[in-house]
């Protein structure tokens, strides 16, 4: 990715309602799922593309192979009266009526992931789940190799062609294909960013990259620097940047998609590009892995723009700050104070709580816009980690909105959790030589401490939701259905489901 050819480059999907007549090169990709028989071995899901032979044909050598249905096996076999290369049976479990489209999802990118070297493939996954299989075959299929040189680098081209098998191939499923490439471009977008190393990416660059995806999609474009921060009074951005050679930005890109009466709805994402603590220095250890603490901005940004792409029909204002957390000579200290964006003034006991202190400054510039709704999306804390894994982000805010991110994040398999802020969490943020303490002096709920922080900044009347996205952001693992290790772009598709529920409901 790069400003003059921004966002990720997907691969094309066409729709068709049959195989090709004539031999292809292409992989088939096959659900199977367990026999109900523990003896027979995988059974080919019902499949409106193949007839009673190449269904036999499959089972007999999968049979051969010993092969299961169990969710996300794989076993590829040959088929010589089909006319692909080789067939790709995936499994899905154990028979359904209705399959669960992230299960699809999770099985399409089990089965992309498999199929190094393969251009293109087939998929009957989509004649369950076209949208679920369309996502989950580019997902899985993701890389990222900029920075590889010829020895390293893919020496084939990764897949670049899909065909999505559907019995219904008219202009609407088209569409439902269409939206589903969109959906995974603003994932893979968002990984590109967050895969970025922080020597490539620092906050005047990618405020820089944010700009020339917003100007491609049609967005307002505002970009403040390190000076009109400082005019403009936004404490915590600059006192955050101030220990860095590379200062700090507030991207701001809009959306215009409604009337009058339309939503607005704003998001919020901590951009920081590279986190060593400040004063307050992180342990060495694993220390790379904050190349992904502007994860909430990737998803940020690439949101907004897919909004844009889907011309939903409401206003949608992203406030992306951007920064670098360093130790110097001028970074800020622990016991200095600073005054946020709108006057709130903060003790800084810990500078590696930085998070939370640009976060205060877009979000108070974010509800001047009086927005109905605000989604805020961070790397925010460890605590995250602690109390619900790697993989399951915790939602944070207004009860009733706070819940219904959760519940649309569950639906698209990102699985946000709603998470309480007890009111008496604030007594712990008590300063005695300012408003606020940016840390509670309790090693006990940091995630609920943030939140109860950011809370302090969202003006009355605003629904709002926090998402904490520390663990879930960057795989430190191995790969796993459509996840592949490194950047995943949570919560992209959460932010994304949201917007289109409060367009179709208010």
């Amino acid at each position: 990715m790069s400003p003059a050819n921004p966002g990720y480059q997907a691969p094309s999907v066409t729709v068709s309602s049959s195989l090709p007549k004539r031999k292809s090169d292409a992989v088939l990709i096959v659900p199977v799922v367990n026999g109900q028989d523990e003896d027979a071995g995988a059974t080919v899901v019902a499949n409106p593309f193949l007839d009673a032979e190449a269904v036999g044909e499959i089972e007999v050598a999968l049979k051969a192979l010993g092969a299961k249905g169990g969710t996300d096996q794989i076993t590829r076999v040959v088929a010589p009266s089909l006319p692909v290369a080789s067939v790709l049976a995936v499994g899905l479990g154990k028979p359904r009526d209705e399959w669960p489209a992230d299960l699809v999802r999770r099985a399409a990118g089990t089965a992309a992931r498999s199929l190094n070297g393969t251009e293109s493939v087939i998929t009957t996954l989509s004649d369950i789940d076209l949208e679920a299989a369309v996502e989950g075959l580019i997902l899985g299929a993701y890389r990222f190799s900029d920075f590889r040189s010829e020895k390293t680098a893919p020496k084939d081209a990764g897949l670049t062609k899909i065909t999505a098998l559907a019995a219904d191939a008219k202009s609407a499923t088209k569409a439902q294909a269409q939206r589903a490439v969109d959906i995974a471009t603003a994932v893979a977008t968002a990984r590109d960013f967050v895969n970025t190393p922080p020597s490539h990416l620092f906050p005047a660059e990618f405020a820089k990259r944010a700009k020339a995806l917003g100007e491609a999609a049609g967005l307002e474009v505002e970009v403040l620097d390190d000076k009109a921060l400082a005019k403009a009074g936004y404490g915590g951005i600059v006192g955050v940047g101030q220990g860095s050679s590379r200062p700090p930005r507030l991207v701001r890109l809009t959306h215009r998609g409604g009337g009058r009466k339309s939503k607005t709805v704003a998001l919020v994402g901590k951009g920081i590009t590279f986190d060593t603590g400040g004063i307050s220095i992180k342990p060495a250890a694993n220390m790379h892995h904050m190349t992904s603490d502007m994860g909430g901005a990737a998803a940020v940004v690439a949101t907004v723009v897919l909004a844009a792409k889907q011309k939903l029909p409401i206003d949608v204002i992203a406030t992306v700050p951007m920064a670098e957390n360093m130790p110097s000579a001028t970074a800020q200290r622990p016991g200095d104070v600073l005054t946020q964006y709108g006057g709130i003034t903060v003790e800084v006991l810990n500078t590696d709580a930085e998070g939370r202190l640009i976060l205060a400054d877009a979000i108070v510039r974010a509800c001047e816009d009086n927005p109905d709704y605000l989604i805020e999306t961070s790397t925010l804390t460890g605590a995250q980690t602690v109390a619900l894994g790697a993989r399951t982000p915790g939602v944070m805010g207004s009860d009733e909105f706070r819940d219904r991110v959760a519940e649309l994040s569950q639906a698209v398999g990102e699985n946000g959790w709603a998470m309480p802020l007890p009111e008496e969490l604030k007594d712990d943020l008590k300063s005695t030589v300012a408003d606020l303490a940016n840390v509670s002096g309790s090693r006990y709920a940091g995630m609920l401490v943030a939140g109860t922080y950011l809370r302090e900044f969202v003006a009355d009347g605003v629904e709002w939701a926090h998402i904490d996205i520390a663990a879930p952001a960057y795989n430190t693992g191995g790969p796993w259905g459509y996840t592949p290790k490194g950047g995943t772009g949570v919560p992209t598709r959460t932010m994304f489901a949201v917007l289109e529920d409060i367009a179709d409901n208010g």
